[in-house]
């Protein structure tokens, strides 16, 4: 599948002006960029700069059965370019965060980031909490002047997550399932908590 290019960017290809941040959260697939193939197994990150032409995804679900690639991508507009970048699961910059104790023990690891992949305005990674581990964060927080975006999975099918959002004040929240995407604004709180251990995407401009 090829990387549209929409009417609405005004642009003559999709990263014309946009840089491009990447993570595979099903079986393993290929990326191609600018003519280059990149190989990601599950839980890979594949950061696409600037300028790159002819983004094509597919999956290598022949060699899986049903277990097919599935990526999710965020885009920003930068003001400058970084190279295409490519980090496997577990190559990132990790963080052990939490206790046992409060339920709350997950790694953290940082992909398009300061201390890893180089971009202008994406930062993004996976976290991923440990089993008997059901909170992402707790207390709950805000993130100024940005908007951050959510990805749950590795949910059990019969498990959901209870994501907590909206002003500190007067608070919403929405019952997520298995591959299922939250946008938090920048004023909203982010927190959250499953019925079971599960992991997420986590991507902002900055």
């Amino acid at each position: 599948m090829r990387l549209p290019d929409f009417d609405e960017l005004r642009a003559e290809f999709f990263l014309a002006g946009r840089e491009l941040g990447i993570v595979n959260v099903g079986g393993t697939g290929t990326v191609t960029a600018g003519g280059e193939t990149y190989t990601l197994p599950n839980g890979a990150c594949l950061y696409v700069g600037r300028g790159t032409r002819d983004v094509i995804f597919a999956s290598d679900s022949a060699a899986q059965g049903a277990s097919g690639a599935q990526f999710y991508f965020v885009s920003a507009a930068p003001h400058t370019t970084y190279p295409t970048q490519l980090v496997l699961k577990g190559e990132g910059n990790a963080l052990e965060m939490g206790d046992q104790l409060t339920s709350n023990r997950r790694t953290l690891n940082q992909y398009v980031h300061p201390k890893g992949i180089r971009s202008c305005q994406i930062m993004m990674g996976v976290t991923e909490l440990h089993p008997g581990s059901m909170w992402n964060t707790m207390p709950a927080h805000t993130h100024d002047r940005r908007t951050e975006c959510y990805l749950y999975f590795d949910v059990p099918d019969d498990a959901r997550v209870i994501h907590l959002l909206g002003e500190p004040t007067q608070t919403r929240h929405l019952v997520v399932a298995d591959r299922q995407a939250v946008i938090s604004p920048s004023w909203s709180i982010h927190s959250g908590v499953g019925t079971a251990a599960y992991s997420f995407v986590w991507a902002n401009g900055r």
